[in-house]
């Protein structure tokens, strides 16, 4: 009987799968001051971060409470950009608004 198993196997041909890993989450944070208004970080919250009018209003007083709020967590990126327009907006309206990023 022969045999199944060759004797000059060279191997087999396989596929080499990489993993793709998750990319860092970075958490977007609004920090308290004196001059910026409670509607205004409410109006942030809901059209640079899309909270809900509920949402928004619990971030804004945990920012006018504890002093800082995480607005949202997303990739650097996006965290980058979201932090840019939430300042440039802040500027605009003459409010000195601090937004940053820190990883999570």
């Amino acid at each position: 009987m022969p045999n199944p198993i060759p004797e000059n196997d060279e191997g087999l041909l396989t596929k080499e799968r990489t993993k793709t890993q998750k990319p860092p989450m970075y958490r977007v944070l609004l920090h308290n001051d004196d001059y910026t208004t409670m509607p205004f970080v409410v109006y942030v919250l809901q059209n640079i971060f899309q909270h809900n009018e509920d949402d928004a209003y619990r971030i804004m007083m945990a920012v006018h409470r504890q002093g800082l709020g995480i607005a949202g967590t997303y990739t650097f990126e996006i965290a980058e950009t979201k932090m840019t327009q939430t300042v440039r907006l802040a500027r605009a309206n003459e409010f000195p608004l601090l937004c940053t990023i820190e990883p999570e």
